[in-house]
C-alpha cells in the first residue's frame, strides 16, 4: 500500500469521516479502525506512514495501542485526547507518541501536524533550512537521521522521530545555542503553535533515553537562551 496511507483509529464514526476526507483532500489514502483491536490488526496487514489514535478507544485504549505498536514497530503516531493536561502521559518515555492534537480540533491543524511528521522521519526537519543527513558524531554519541538511528558507544537508542529532529538539529551545529523558537520551526514548522509544554516534555524524554545509555547531560541549557549540546560529549 502507499507509503502516504494515514491509519485512523477512533470510535466516533463522525470523526472518522470529517478525519477520512480532509487527509483524502491532502492526498493521503486513509483507512479506518473503530477500535483498539481493530487498529492493530490494521497497523500490521495495511503497514501506514502513519497512525492518528484516539486516547479513549474502547476494547484497547488508545494508550496500549502505542504500546502494542511500538513493541513491533516504530510506526510514527499522533493522539487525539479530550485533556490537554494527557501531553506528558501520551508523549512519555514507555510510549514514544510524535504528537498529539485536542479535541475539538481543526482538520486543517491535523493534516498539518501529518504532514510534519511524515517529513521528520522522511530525512529532514519540518522547515527547507539544511536538512540534517549522513552520519552525526559528537564524542560517543552517534546520529543517522536518515535511518532513525541513534548511538551511545555501541548501545542502540530509540528515538521517536520527533526525538530526532531535535537531536539532529542539535548535533548538527553543536556549539551553536537554539532558541527554543527556532527547535519549534525546525519541528513542526513555521507558524505552528506549539505549547512549551509539549517541546518541554520531548526534551525531557530525548534526554532520559540518553542518561539511560550513560551520556546524561548530553543537552545542556542555557537559561533564557536556549539549547546547545553539552560540553560533556568532548568537543
Amino acid at each position: 500500500m502507499s507509503s502516504q496511507t494515514i491509519l485512523v483509529v477512533d470510535d466516533d464514526p463522525q470523526i472518522r469521516e470529517v478525519l477520512g476526507m480532509a487527509l483524502e483532500r491532502a492526498g493521503f489514502e486513509a483507512v479506518m479502525a473503530r477500535d483498539g483491536a481493530e487498529g492493530l490488526v490494521q497497523a500490521r496487514s495495511v503497514q501506514p506512514a502513519l497512525a492518528v489514535l484516539d486516547i479513549g478507544l474502547p476494547e484497547m485504549d488508545g494508550l496500549e495501542l502505542c504500546k502494542a505498536i511500538r513493541r513491533e514497530s516504530d510506526l510514527p503516531i499522533l493522539f487525539l485526547t479530550a485533556r490537554d493536561d494527557e501531553v506528558d502521559r501520551i508523549l512519555g518515555l514507555e510510549l514514544g507518541g510524535d504528537d498529539y492534537v485536542t479535541k475539538p480540533f481543526s482538520p486543517r491543524e491535523l493534516v498539518a501536524r501529518v504532514r510534519a511528521i511524515l517529513k521528520r522521519v522522511g530525512g529532514g526537519a519540518a522547515t527547507s533550512e539544511e536538512p540534517e543527513t549522513g552520519v552525526l558524531q559528537i564524542g560517543r554519541l552517534s546520529l543517522v537521521p536518515e535511518s532513525h538511528v541513534c548511538k551511545v558507544d555501541d548501545q542502540s537508542v530509540t528515538l521517536t522521530s520527533t526525538e530526532i529532529t531535535i537531536l539532529g538539529k542539535l548535533m548538527s551545529r553543536p556549539k551553536q545555542v537554539f532558541s527554543r523558537p527556532a527547535l519549534v520551526d525546525a519541528i513542526w514548522g513555521p507558524g505552528m503553535v506549539v505549547s512549551d509544554r509539549t517541546l518541554d516534555s520531548h526534551l525531557r524524554n530525548l534526554r532520559s533515553k540518553l542518561a539511560d545509555a550513560g551520556c546524561p547531560d548530553a543537552i545542556e541549557t542555557l537559561h533564557g537562551v536556549g539549547l546547545r549540546m553539552g560540553p560533556c560529549l568532548g568537543m
